[in-house]
């Protein structure tokens, strides 16, 4: 397992397959990664992450640890970009390594849930008329507050 939060931009494909690397224990891996995006009705030129660098480490690798012991995972690993990033630009990327598959999509899925709420980043979106604080999202909530009553099925 491990975490890196950095300012500088990385390749997901090489990533995934020093990932990929692993020890034969996986028969399923997973990846997620999040980009910058802009749409025709909420159009931005780019996202400012700001974090709290001994914070958000702590937490990623608790949330890291707890989808490890929660979906029986073989690995997982995750990378978050803070700083000003343009349109299109890689974000965050969760790989998680399961024996089954489903164990690792829910891994990942834990993760990025816990990530958009209760990590330690603060966004701006910036526009054509300056950058605006992103406000905190029910939806996100909800779709952590989900891992609070399901229990994983245990794989075969």
């Amino acid at each position: 397992m491990w975490v890196r939060i950095q300012r500088e931009p990385f390749d997901p494909g090489a990533e995934s397959n020093a990932f990929f690397a692993t020890d034969g224990a996986a028969g399923a891996t997973v990846t997620f990664t999040g980009l910058v995006r802009s749409t025709p009705d909420k159009p931005i030129d780019a996202l400012i992450l700001e974090h709290h660098p001994t914070m958000a480490k702590k937490q990623i690798e608790r949330f890291a640890t707890e989808a490890m012991e929660k979906f029986e995972l073989v690995d997982i690993a995750v990378i978050h970009r803070f700083g000003e990033m343009k349109v299109g630009e890689v974000i965050v990327q969760v790989m998680a390594a399961s024996p089954h598959r489903q164990a690792a999509f829910d891994g990942a899925n834990y993760v990025m849930d816990w990530l958009k709420t209760d990590a330690p980043f603060w966004k701006q979106e910036v526009t054509s008329d300056g950058a605006k604080w992103v406000e905190h999202r029910k939806a996100d909530d909800d779709a952590k507050n989900k891992w609070n009553t399901e229990t994983p099925p245990k794989s075969v």
